[in-house]
């Protein structure tokens, strides 16, 4: 086992320090408008839904720097739509009211990302959140393919998500009961077909197979980053056994990671996905924007307290897990052993 650096010689009142971590973020929520709580997210979300037609209406030219327009509007609405929408909607981020959190979880997993709301919900925030870094639990190794080579895993293997994702879903509705999987794949349904007729009748597309290519072409655009910030974030850092594992405050600041901000990553994966996710993993039900918000509070607070508050760039991460691609994806993890703080 190898000793985690950073850690602190003791417990520290862990308990304690969370509780006026989460004192002082709650300051800084209650003293915040709507707008800064969840309507910036909205707004964002709205704007990628009412950019969708300008990209279909792009693929009707044949000048190829407008092709190439609307398949990144395409692209980028579709990741915003997928990860950022589906991300905040799973964490009943976006509004305050249980009701509209069910439907818009429904909406942005179900029919936009094809995959089923309540074990895409059960996976994230229950066993990911819940248990983050602890080994078979929360230590994202369901990202994880041991019998692909480093180059194929970094540089291919991307490209399969798009198609992946709605055969996973498949198997997963085999084992919920038939009403729920009914609705499941109709909503599904209604999401792939709906962008596929639009292709056909909105873009002028004349066959099938070039329609449902431009689909691939569109969900794939940001495939790459979108399967490295799931690995580059937690796998790397400090993994814990389950009869082990740290306080809340330790284990997130321990094993949870911020990339620096980057534009269009931002704006289509959210900021709790990118430069907060130290924050979010602390603050879950906290919006993109107000992650943000509390970013310059948390970040102090830990480091005030002597605590780890991991940040690294995408390139150094990305350069680490090529580098080191066998010992991070393929053997399993040391388990990090916290001295004083069990």
């Amino acid at each position: 086992m190898e000793p985690a650096p950073g850690a602190p010689p003791g417990d520290r009142g862990a308990e304690t320090l969370l509780g006026e971590l989460e004192r002082r973020v709650q300051e800084v929520v209650k003293a915040s408008s709507w707008w800064e709580r969840h309507g910036v997210d909205c707004a964002i979300l709205a704007l990628s839904l009412l950019a969708l037609p300008a990209g279909f209406l792009c693929l009707r030219f044949e000048n190829v720097l407008v092709f190439a327009v609307g398949i990144t509007i395409l692209g980028v609405c579709h990741y915003t739509l997928t990860v950022k929408g589906s991300h905040l909607a799973t964490h009943s981020a976006l509004t305050e009211s249980k009701r509209w959190s069910k439907i818009l979880m429904l909406f942005f997993v179900e029919v936009c990302t094809a995959f089923p709301a309540e074990f895409g919900k059960f996976s994230h925030v229950n066993m990911h959140h819940g248990y983050t870094n602890v080994v078979g639990l929360g230590d994202s190794s369901t990202w994880k393919l041991p019998f692909l080579n480093r180059y194929v895993y970094m540089f291919l293997a991307p490209l399969l998500i798009p198609i992946l994702t709605p055969l996973v879903a498949l198997e997963r509705l085999r084992k919920v009961e038939p009403r729920a999987a009914l609705r499941t794949l109709s909503l599904i349904s209604l999401g792939l077909y709906s962008q596929y007729w639009l292709l056909l009748h909105a873009s002028g597309f004349r066959s099938p197979s070039s329609a449902l290519a431009c689909m691939l072409l569109a969900r794939s655009l940001l495939a790459h980053p979108y399967l490295h910030v799931n690995i580059f974030q937690h796998i790397g850092l400090p993994m814990f056994s389950l009869d082990k594992k740290p306080r809340r405050i330790h284990m997130m600041s321990l094993g949870v990671l911020n990339l620096p901000r980057l534009p269009v990553l931002d704006w289509a994966f959210g900021h709790s996905l990118i430069s907060c996710h130290v924050e979010h993993h602390l603050f879950p039900w906290l919006s993109d924007n107000m992650c943000l918000k509390v970013k310059p509070l948390v970040s102090q607070f830990l480091r005030d307290q002597r605590l780890p508050y991991n940040e690294d760039s995408y390139w150094a991460r990305f350069r680490l897990f090529l580098n080191h691609y066998e010992e991070l994806m393929v053997h399993a993890p040391p388990i990090t052993e916290l001295v004083g703080l069990q």
